[in-house]
């Protein structure tokens, strides 16, 4: 079938597949996702891994809203893991999500649902309806504007409930990672830490409605009681750094 009027307005990405890994690409110097063949539900990146790291500040999230599909790494493993929570996907490519049965991402159910949205119309919807909102909405250009004005981070805070928490992804060295984060801090009130990933390619930004910066307790790395150890243990060296950045913000 020829593509709709919608769809060619969109980049086509495209699969490359190795032995151990099926990666998911808008041009061959890019990696948008990486799954990996015997462990589809893993975080075989090392900044998912970090995003991931809310749990520590809320680790029994009832909602998450996240903008950006790609190969569904963080979709699958909330999915996988957090068993009790409600997950909405807002993914504007129509290309994307045609992909998603060769990433394994589940079919929508009562609790998962991807839909195809434009992200900075997906947190207007409704005030107040996420625990958690994970903003990994990269394109080929990189991150488009609609997803980095004022406006689109007021309603970031928004669509959030009294103590939820935003996580954003930033590429490491793009000079207009600096007008990103003045203008989250405008929106959330200066509640915000900012961690370098592992691989040093990405800053993990995370930003509170509530006060959980503010109020969480350093000191041993404790897992989220209810996580399962598979899960844990992707998570641990994520868990790490963003404890020893939260440190050397309060210091």
């Amino acid at each position: 079938m020829p593509d709709s009027p919608a769809s060619v307005r969109h980049v086509k990405p495209f699969i490359y597949e190795t032995a151990t890994s099926k990666l998911l690409h808008f041009c061959i110097s890019d990696i948008q996702s990486r799954m990996r063949i015997n462990d589809p539900n893993a975080l075989a990146l090392e900044y998912t891994r970090t995003m991931m790291g809310f749990l520590l500040f809320k680790p029994d999230p009832r909602s998450i809203g996240m903008i950006g599909l790609g190969g569904g790494s963080l979709a699958k493993f909330c999915y996988r893991y957090l068993s009790r929570t409600r997950i909405q996907v807002a993914e504007i490519n129509p290309h994307v999500i045609a992909l998603r049965d060769e990433f394994h991402i589940p079919p929508d159910d009562a609790r998962f649902m991807v839909f195809q949205a434009d992200g900075a119309d997906f947190v207007h919807r409704d005030p107040s309806r996420f625990d958690v909102l994970i903003v990994d909405g990269y394109v080929l250009e990189g991150l488009p504007a609609q997803l980095s004005s004022q406006g689109f981070y007021d309603g970031c805070y928004e669509s959030l409930r009294p103590d939820g928490i935003m996580v954003v992804n930033l590429q490491h060295g793009d000079p207009e990672s600096v007008d990103h984060l003045i203008r989250i801090r405008q929106s959330f009130n200066e509640s915000v830490l900012v961690v370098e990933d592992g691989e040093e390619s990405h800053n993990i930004v995370f930003a509170c409605k509530g006060n959980a910066l503010e109020t969480y307790r350093l000191g041993a790395i404790r897992k989220p009681p209810d996580l399962d150890p598979i899960a844990a243990s992707q998570l641990l060296a994520g868990f790490a750094l963003i404890t020893s950045a939260l440190k050397d913000q309060r210091s």
